[in-house]
């Protein structure tokens, strides 16, 4: 599985507002409501949130992956946020995170989303790429990108 595979051009938001872990939960949820049908925006949320009572998916060096189960999806989607002046997300290292990757996935799967958040730790795990992920000015160039880091790496 590649992420651009699971990850729509319109799914990426460069220029986050959000100031919160709940806002920038609800920024990207947003998002992905745009470009998917998935009901209810809130029932997402909610589910997105019980997850971070778990734990934090702010998984350190500027980095969150949320993540959460719906059965409101089909198949695995992704939504990927990069906020300038980051968001105190109570990530593990204590340090404000700047890329959020979202992974919604259908309820009843547990395989592809293993594979998925595995991927994107893959991909997110060289701090080169990261800072250039958010020196990325639109959608187009942060998708493009992580095209090729893909095609680079052999995902």
């Amino acid at each position: 599985m590649k992420i651009s595979e699971i990850l729509d051009r319109r799914a990426i938001k460069v220029g986050m507002e959000a100031a919160t872990k709940e806002e920038a939960l609800k920024e990207l949820v947003g998002v992905l409501a745009n470009v998917e049908d998935i009901g209810d925006p809130k029932a997402i949320g909610k589910a997105l949130i019980e997850r971070e009572n778990l734990g934090s998916t702010g998984i350190g060096q500027g980095i969150a992956i949320p993540h959460g189960k719906t059965d409101r999806v089909s198949r695995m989607v992704a939504v990927l946020g990069i906020s300038k002046k980051g968001v105190n997300f109570d990530a593990l290292d204590g340090e404000v995170v700047y890329i959020f990757f979202l992974l919604v996935a259908p309820k009843a799967t547990a395989g592809p989303h293993l594979k998925a958040l595995a991927q994107v730790s893959r991909l997110l795990r060289d701090s080169y790429f990261c800072e250039l992920i958010r020196k990325c000015g639109s959608a187009e160039e942060v998708y493009d990108l992580i095209k090729k880091e893909e095609e680079r790496k052999h995902f």
